[in-house]
């Protein structure tokens, strides 16, 4: 009975999943003014007006979808919520002060000019006098405008107001039936069908027959049935946001001993000892605390975000981007040039990507040893270290059924002569799922969740911490040495509203907090190497878009695609390098196919018009997507995730308006009946329409098209570089065994220690990088404990 009370308080409390869902979709209190709101409001429903529905719309719920304004679904209430509690952008301050100059005449003047003005006395107007065709016409001049500060301002409107209505709001939009009927305008299905029944309360009791009837077995069933619903962590996942005697005692049972120290006028933050703590627990962290943990070092996880449970998985786009993504998915380098993704979960990125998992290049494995003289990536560990992940992860290439992004990309690829190979991935290949970006409902994806962590849980040397954020390194000059040593970590959480503080002392500590973060923890801790928070790369992505229309029921497919829906399938499984320059340096774009629910695929879709916006979201469904991602040469600086500065190089624009060239062309040679680029201007043709010479001069003219500018939504789904690996202090942040060259014990193993950009998605390289560390800081931690024997 002791054990057992002891795992109710060391399981983390996952809750219903409908009060969860209540507390996701009901979450930020609106805190701007009401001349703010009025502003807000009008520009919401410019984006998304209520319009006439057109012709061919003969179903009921397709005219509500156009009939139904963003303010109707009540877009901007939330929108004002994200705005003032969620956002983390150094331009924030723009988006409230314009909101309030738009409420003025004079503000609405200065910023849309004479078109604002009436014809009728008094002539000037504030935005939201101004008629709606004429907002219109003024919100699409922004996204042109010669004044940079006016085109951020376009990008980040129309962003946030599209990506609140199609994620957040969506799934209150229903009708008298209970059905979504924004969603079945778009052809949307909304969760994945073959999920939802795992989400209801009265769902069918798994079958016992294999187990019996004795108390063992009754057990190992009830143990089992755990890890079918919630996975296989759950044995190693404390709920620190309980009382400090309850986390001790749970803290202590597993083997983390807890200690306070006497302070006269304040208590002092309990002390958890640990043998290493790891800083993140995704493709970095979470290995190398698998590797510590079984070799039989007790080892504490500190993640930042949350644990989201197999059976608590929402799979909708805005609850799951507010509580798996860094900042909810709303992040932005500093001119808004590039939209930033990345995981913020236990797992980390590994538990929301799309499972490609590719082996370091070689051209990039002989730049790093040959250019950046580390032997490492030469050596037989990092060899032993990418068979091991790979192995871990059970990477394989084989592909049952594509979905229509990479049916496309394929057949294209098939038609034009273009080179295209199968995506290593590391989940089976029956697995046919477009939702990973949203967590895996069935563990079958092999992140750090269901690999490393669960070796460390199941070592019983290891616990997870959810929801913590790490504040400060701690450490300290100790007699004789040149340099100081790291002695454990400062981090906080909130309790009842109240922000919290332990410490963790530890003999070594590990920071994977991923490129945008661990740059930030540094330099809060005192670190001045001047190449922290630099050499930032993006690996930034361009996309095109191509409009499949149903086939006829009666007409025979001539490929299975016809079939498909966009948002269905595993998201990567072909890829090209065409344009890659795999054969050189290596320093081209590969192009793959990405993962875009509703929301996402409004935020890059051009905005010409609320008609026009509608009328492509309702073509959603069998518009496919396929991107260029270019191996940056430029890079940027990071001070912390809120604070990027990054400016696409000259030779990185090329490459992607190469990759954008050979995008189109593959589209149309697919079998799209339209294509186009997410250049502002929205321009498409229909290739069954026009002369070769028109097909042409379409492409040379969008492929050409600028993409510094802001005229092109630019993505990030993966960040490195930020504190790179090196031979030399002077350019570089870490060594080649992932230690800071200024504090001893202090290891990064994210990808921020990548020295350039890798130019694939990163994975398995970085898995490999935090193997090797950890086998490191093994033999640390072994000669401490013979150093200590001898003392």
């Amino acid at each position: 009975m002791e054990n057992r009370g002891q795992e109710e308080h060391t399981l983390i409390e996952l809750g219903d999943f409908e009060d969860r869902q209540r507390l996701i979709n009901g979450v930020y209190l609106n805190k701007l003014s009401a001349r703010e709101m009025e502003s807000l409001v009008a520009i919401s429903d410019t984006f998304l007006p209520s319009v006439e529905a057109p012709p061919d719309a003969v179903h009921g719920y397709v005219d509500k979808f156009y009939r139904t304004s963003a303010s109707m679904a009540g877009t901007p209430h939330l929108l004002g919520g994200l705005i003032t509690e969620r956002l983390k952008h150094p331009k924030l301050w723009m988006i409230r002060v314009t909101l309030w100059l738009l409420s003025t005449w004079i503000g609405t003047f200065i910023i849309c000019g004479f078109a604002s003005m009436s014809s009728h006395f008094p002539y000037f107007q504030s935005f939201p006098q101004v008629a709606p065709h004429k907002r219109q016409d003024i919100v699409l001049s922004w996204s042109t405008s010669y004044f940079s500060l006016l085109r951020m301002l376009f990008r980040s409107l129309k962003l946030l107001t599209l990506l609140v209505f199609f994620s957040q709001e969506i799934e209150r939009m229903v009708d008298e039936k209970n059905e979504n009927v924004t969603w079945k305008a778009i052809g949307y299905c909304g969760p994945d069908p073959d999920f939802k029944t795992l989400n209801q309360p009265n769902k069918p009791a798994r079958k016992t027959n294999s187990y019996g009837g004795s108390k063992y077995q009754q057990e190992q069933k009830e143990e089992d049935d755990k890890e079918d619903s919630i996975g296989p962590l759950y044995r190693g996942l404390i709920n620190i946001k309980l009382p400090r005697e309850v986390v001790a005692e749970a803290l202590s049972g597993s083997g983390f001993p807890v200690s306070t120290q006497s302070r006269k006028h304040s208590p002092s933050p309990p002390i958890i000892h640990c043998d290493a703590v790891v800083v993140g627990s995704g493709s970095g962290g979470g290995v190398a605390a698998g590797v510590l943990a079984k070799a039989g070092y007790k080892v504490l996880v500190l993640e930042k975000g949350s644990y989201c449970a197999r059976n608590n998985l929402s799979l909708l786009e805005g609850p799951t981007m507010d509580e798996m993504y860094l900042y909810g998915g709303l992040l932005a380098t500093a001119d808004t040039g590039v939209v930033v993704l990345a995981g913020s979960t236990v797992g980390g990125g590994s538990t929301i990507n799309w499972s490609a998992s590719i082996r370091t290049p070689q051209h990039v494995i002989k730049e790093w040893c040959d250019q950046h003289e580390l032997e490492l990536f030469g050596s037989e560990l990092y060899k032993e270290a990418l068979d091991g992940v790979c192995e871990k992860m059970g990477v394989h290439s084989q592909v049952y059924e594509e979905g229509l992004n990479n049916a496309v990309l394929r057949r294209g690829c098939q038609e034009l002569g273009y080179p295209v190979t199968d995506i290593p991935r590391n989940s089976g290949p029956e697995h046919y799922c477009g939702w990973c970006c949203f967590g895996c409902k069935d563990g079958r994806k092999k992140g750090t969740a269901e690999t490393w962590l669960v070796d460390m849980v199941n070592s019983g040397n290891g616990v997870i911490l959810p929801g913590c954020e790490a504040k400060k390194v701690l450490h300290n000059r100790k007699k004789g040495r040149e340099r100081d040593t790291a002695s454990g970590v400062v981090f906080e959480f909130e309790y009842k509203g109240v922000k919290e503080v332990f410490v963790v002392e530890s003999k070594v500590t590990i920071v994977a907090a991923g490129a945008l973060s661990t740059p930030g923890l540094l330099k809060r801790s005192g670190l001045k190497n001047p190449n922290i928070g630099k050499n930032l790369h993006l690996h930034p992505v361009a996309m095109a878009w191509g409009y499949f229309p149903e086939q006829a029921p009666l007409s025979p497919p001539e490929w299975s695609g016809w079939e498909k829906r966009s948002y269905e399938g595993e998201i990567m499984t072909a890829m090209s390098t065409v344009v890659a320059g795999f054969e050189g340096s290596g320093y081209g774009a590969v192009i793959q196919t990405p993962a875009l629910h509703p929301g996402m695929f409004s935020v890059v879709m051009p905005w010409i018009s609320g008609n026009d916006m509608k009328d492509r979201m309702r073509r959603y469904y069998r518009t496919a997507h396929i991107f260029a991602l270019a191996r940056d040469k430029g890079s940027g600086t990071i001070s912390s995730p809120s604070s990027i500065s990054y400016q696409m190089d000259e030779t990185d624009e090329e490459n992607l308006k190469r990759g954008m060239e050979k995008l189109l062309r593959i589209l149309a040679a697919a079998g799209a009946q339209e294509i186009g680029t997410h250049n502002c201007k929205g321009r498409r043709i229909d290739v069954k329409k026009v002369s070769s010479h028109e097909f042409e001069r379409f492409v040379k003219e969008e492929s050409s098209r600028g993409l510094r500018d802001l005229s092109t939504p630019v993505c990030s789904a993966h960040q490195m570089g930020s504190c790179r690996m090196g031979v030399d202090p002077k350019s570089s942040a870490v060594n080649q065994m992932g230690e800071t060259w200024e504090v001893e014990g202090l290891y990064v193993a994210d990808t921020s220690v990548f020295p350039t950009a890798l130019g694939v998605n990163p994975m398995v390289t970085v898995q490999a990088i935090a193997y090797c560390t950890a086998k490191s800081v093994v033999e640390v931690l072994r000669r401490k404990k013979k150093e200590s024997f001898a003392t």
